[in-house]
């Protein structure tokens, strides 16, 4: 019977506390060399006889052998003792996992044995139906045939069925050729494999040739023109008229060319003419949207109804005083500008707008001639 971890731990110690006694016993017999030749000398009969024969036992080489021998026996044991405890430990640990392999091992095979049969199970059932299948058109065939057979006269009923045999021939034969046939096509493939491979690799290396013929082409030495012979002279004087043959030249008299020309110049001097409407139609539309532009700056320049005066609404009367007005002010902006003292144009640019007074803008604005009309 197997030892449990407890007997083993009280036989260990029993095993240690014999070899302390087994220690001590061997330090005495190297430390005191002489004590065994004095307690020899020692007569019998006395007190202490007994205990001298103990200690002269344990004294002697043999002894000493023996208790090595148990000392080692000792270890030995304790080794085996821990090892054994290790593996069963080890052992304990991975029974879980051993088990559940085995659950699963057993699971996964039974269910292939369970599949094996239903498939068994399955074809044996598709066996059967198929079976049947034939049986029953086999008997239809024959219903079929006695049926037809009652219904045919007598007298060609041989000819009725050399028809049906020959039919049933036609069958056979049609299956067996298609069979033969992809049996051909079947031994031929590896040949027809090899063939195609064959005429892969000539194709590239018949390229790979070609690409190396012209680079040697390209990369030749320059070997001058060739000599043009009569012959060869023939063959393109030949080649030209051939190709005027196929491609003729259209030939145009005079008249028919000047009458192109005449319609090119008119064609080209009416789209000079449209050009030059669509330009003036161009910069009336550029007039009419500067105008406006001026007339929205006036009208947002204007002062209210309560502080304009009667000189004000005649800038709006005609589409030129707006005009006027403007220019008028860029003007005397621009001398102001011009006459004012260095120390005022400081910070400032030409282009900056000046405050004018209303009073010299109406200057000589009654006298102008705009709008094609003159002030009374």
């Amino acid at each position: 019977m197997k030892k449990t971890e407890k007997e083993w731990s009280i036989i260990c110690k029993r095993r240690m506390e014999g070899d302390q006694k087994n220690i001590v016993s061997q330090k005495l017999n190297g430390r005191v060399s002489g004590l065994r030749s004095l307690l020899n000398k020692q007569e019998p009969g006395t007190e202490f006889t007994q205990e001298l024969r103990q200690l002269i036992a344990l004294l002697s080489p043999n002894v000493y052998q023996e208790v090595e021998e148990q000392k080692l026996h000792q270890a030995a044991c304790l080794i085996q003792a821990y090892w054994k405890g290790f593996q069963t430990r080890k052992r304990l640990k991975k029974l879980p996992s051993a088990v559940i392999t085995l659950q699963r091992s057993f699971r996964s095979k039974r269910t292939k044995m369970l599949l094996k049969l239903n498939r068994q199970k399955e074809e044996e059932d598709r066996r059967l139906q198929v079976q049947l299948q034939r049986q029953r058109a086999m008997r239809l065939s024959r219903e079929i045939r006695l049926s037809m057979l009652e219904v045919v006269h007598p007298g060609q009923v041989e000819k009725h069925n050399r028809e049906i045999e020959e039919k049933s021939a036609l069958i056979i034969q049609k299956h067996w050729r298609g069979y033969r046939e992809r049996k051909n096509f079947r031994q031929q493939r590896p040949s027809l494999t090899e063939y195609k491979a064959a005429v892969t690799l000539q194709r590239a290396t018949l390229k790979f040739l070609a690409k190396c013929h012209k680079k040697k082409k390209l990369f030749a030495p320059w070997q001058g023109f060739r000599e043009l012979t009569d012959a060869r002279r023939v063959e393109l004087k030949q080649q030209v008229d051939d190709y005027v043959r196929r491609h003729p030249s259209s030939e145009v008299s005079d008249v028919t060319s000047r009458e192109l020309h005449s319609q090119a110049q008119e064609q080209l001097q009416h789209y000079f003419m449209g050009r030059a409407l669509q330009e003036r139609a161009q910069q009336h539309r550029e007039a009419l949207m500067a105008q406006i532009s001026t007339n929205i700056e006036q009208l947002m320049k204007a002062p209210s109804l309560k502080e304009a005066e009667g000189k004000e609404p005649e800038l709006f009367l005609s589409r030129s005083r707006p005009v006027a007005a403007k220019a008028k002010q860029a003007h005397l902006t621009t001398l102001k500008h011009i006459q004012a003292p260095w120390w005022k144009k400081l910070g400032e640019e030409a282009g900056d707008e000046m405050d004018v007074p209303k009073d010299e803008l109406s200057v000589e604005l009654g006298t102008l001639f705009i709008g094609g009309t003159k002030p009374p």
